[in-house]
């Protein structure tokens, strides 16, 4: 069986815009997808270079495969399962920028290049005071790409239609900002001139972003089948959801430049994103966090069979609409649709989404996803959230366990043992706490200010409410004490 290539895909050769940090499963099935679809619809004229900015790990692979490989998106269209495979041919090359060193600096002297392209994990985008400039290459993420940048700006002697424009998508606040941050002080730790540091403020952009879209990697389960269904080999496959959004926050206006929008793209333009953040944390983020561990104690073990599950389903959605989306400052319909698209995304067969794992520090996740909603909520409506503050007794419930053992607190489930994941600290705490009275562990819990930064008991009702559902779960079990309030 014959091999993906550039003959396979038809490639034709465009000038290089884009240096990517990071060959991963997410870049190629998102940034790279858009980027060749903008091609093909003529909105935009460029290919892309990945750089690996590791040690570890190799691009065998792609030199294999002549940089070419297979998208698939798998999930629910237009209220239809359906599958969307795609050849991608919008990558061009690639370099390591420890074996290929030389090759790598090469790129940034290319007059076409305009696009830095990261994701370098949420740990990629720190300041290390002991990286210096004479390696090859730095250490650091930022220290590669600050050392890339002067070269740059020493091949172009400083010459401000040569700047670039910084994408980084890396799950951190104010990605570009940051990386900016981490930027300048290499600069001033490595004492670079004063004209390059006017050049990174005046000629390069550097954009803060934020990213959604699942990505499930490579499908080890059914490779071959797909190899025999498509007719070549692929060893690079990726599969992932079709949802997708990509927001760009910009101090200056790149839509005309990048406009991957009007390839009818996912991408939108804006000086602020917080907006969105709040949308996806709020809406998104924190429907998982407050109907999974209910869920999981009604008897559902992934996200699939809880959107299966009339009960649990209905508790998400009034989550969602009736007291999430009233605290929220998007247009309403904007946060309608997105609330659909997500139930969608639940609903994906192609999927298996464990409620385990999306269990993983919970306390410090209902902090930051639902807190503000239910805070909010109390505020403007004089009221408590029902759904949400449920979900505070459904926390208490799930993290039940006397005692820790392999760095988990074990709970039980109909008689099996379940794994609770969390700090240390806080496992203590649940596993010390969790056998007094029902009144004694909703305020053991509401008022631990190490949780939440404030002590919750003390809103109006919350207490006795938390009591009372807790009163109700641990006497009738979780699924009967949800249809008994909801």
């Amino acid at each position: 069986m014959e091999t993906i290539n550039r003959s396979m895909t038809g490639k034709k050769e465009r000038p290089i815009k884009v240096l990517q940090f990071g060959e991963g499963n997410f870049l190629r099935a998102f940034v790279d997808y858009m980027i060749d679809i903008a091609n093909e619809q003529g909105v935009f004229d460029g290919d892309i270079v990945i750089v690996k900015p590791i040690e570890f790990g190799s691009l065998d692979r792609f030199k294999q495969q002549e940089c070419q490989y297979t998208v698939s998106l798998r999930g629910i269209v237009d209220g239809e399962a359906k599958v969307l495979n795609r050849k991608i041919s919008s990558v061009a090359d690639v370099a390591d920028t420890y074996t290929e060193y030389d090759k790598y600096m090469e790129y940034a002297k290319l007059d076409t290049l305009r696009y830095i392209v990261s994701n370098t994990t949420e740990a990629g985008i720190v300041f290390d005071d002991t990286d210096k400039l004479e390696y090859q290459p730095p250490k650091s993420f930022p220290g590669k790409l600050t050392k890339f940048l002067y070269e740059r700006y020493q091949a172009f002697d400083g010459a401000m239609d040569k700047g670039l424009v910084m994408l980084p998508v890396e799950l951190i606040d104010d990605n570009g900002i940051n990386l900016k941050k981490c930027v300048l002080q290499l600069c001033e730790l490595w004492k670079l001139e004063e004209g390059f540091v006017n050049w990174i403020n005046e000629a390069c952009i550097f954009c803060s972003t934020l990213v959604d879209r699942i990505v499930t990697g490579y499908p080890r389960d059914i490779d071959k089948d797909l190899w025999e269904e498509w007719g070549y080999h692929d060893e690079l496959i990726v599969t992932g959801e079709p949802f997708a959004l990509w927001v760009i926050e910009c101090p200056k206006d790149i839509s005309g430049e990048f406009p991957l929008d009007k390839a009818g793209l996912p991408v939108i333009y804006t000086d602020n994103q917080k907006p969105y953040k709040q949308r996806k944390v709020r809406i998104l983020n924190g429907a998982h966090t407050s109907f999974v561990l209910a869920s999981f104690l009604c008897g559902n073990d992934i996200v699939l069979e809880s959107m299966e599950d009339e009960l649990v389903y209905r508790f998400m959605r009034e989550t969602i609409f009736d007291e999430v989306i009233p605290t929220l400052t998007l247009p309403k319909q904007d946060l309608v649709d997105f609330a659909e698209a997500v139930t969608t995304r639940f609903k994906n067969p192609y999927v298996k989404h464990a409620l385990l794992s999306i269990s993983l520090n919970s306390v410090s996740k209902w902090k930051a996803r639902c807190m503000p909603s239910f805070l909010a909520y109390i505020e403007e409506q004089k009221t408590l959230p029902k759904h949400l503050t449920f979900s505070l007794a459904a926390l208490m419930a799930f993290y039940t366990g006397d005692e820790i053992r392999d760095k988990a607190l074990i709970g039980m489930r109909d008689g099996k043992e379940y794994n609770i994941m969390d700090d240390m600290s806080v496992m203590e705490f649940f596993r010390d706490n969790c056998r007094k009275s029902s009144a004694e562990y909703a305020k053991a819990v509401l008022s631990n200010t190490d949780f939440w930064g404030q002590d919750l008991s003390e809103l109006a009702g919350v207490l006795d409410a938390v009591t009372a559902y807790t009163e109700d779960i641990r006497s009738l079990g979780m699924r009967k004490a949800m249809e008994k309030n909801f």
